[in-house]
């Protein structure tokens, strides 16, 4: 559990970073656009060039930090997506025994949120992997959670928040057999 906080924090606190410098980068260039004095008429050719230059002077000077700034997040972004290609799991599908053990330990009913906590009523129709194949989630029971179609594609390929993932735990005691784990989510390590 403590891995998919680190990650899902890591990739929000990515998100909103990237969010913010995106606006301030754009403040910046509107601000930097804005006229600073008054244009003198008389000298109508060399104040448009004059201008002009202040323009594309003051608009670099905004945007080099920021712009920096988003390069970065941007070559973070990449790197974080490159190391989740390499943690796929070779296989993608769930077997028919590991789908039939899920949705057996489901009970044949969705397991995941309908809201306020609660678990959803509608039959499973879909072995999901909890942490999603594409980021590098395993294919393997733990990480198997029977689901709706409705709640599989609402999930699709997001990483669980750790409340969710502390939830579905939360209700999986009450279905699951003492002797059978409770736990849900897995992810492959990097090779």
């Amino acid at each position: 559990m403590l891995e998919l906080k680190r990650t899902y924090w890591s990739r929000q606190a990515l998100r909103l970073t990237y969010l913010a410098v995106t606006v301030w980068l754009a403040v910046s260039v509107v601000l930097a656009l804005m006229p600073k004095a008054k244009v003198d008429a008389t000298n109508s050719t060399a104040t448009v060039s004059g201008v002009l230059r202040s323009f594309v002077d003051s608009v670099l000077a905004a945007a080099a930090l920021p712009g920096l700034l988003i390069v970065v997040s941007s070559i973070v972004a990449i790197v974080i997506h490159a190391r989740d290609v390499r943690r796929r799991d070779p296989v993608r599908r769930f077997s028919r025994q590991q789908r039939r053990d899920g949705m057996a330990r489901a009970g044949g009913q969705c397991e995941m949120e309908a809201g306020f906590g609660r678990r959803c009523s509608r039959p499973a129709e879909h072995g999901d992997h909890f942490y999603p194949w594409s980021k590098g989630g395993s294919t393997n029971l733990q990480n198997f959670v029977a689901a709706c179609a409705r709640c599989n594609r609402t999930k699709g390929a997001r990483i669980p928040s750790p409340g969710q993932q502390a939830r579905i735990q939360g209700r999986r005691r009450d279905y699951v057999a003492p002797d059978g784990s409770d736990s849900v989510g897995e992810r492959r390590l990097l090779a």
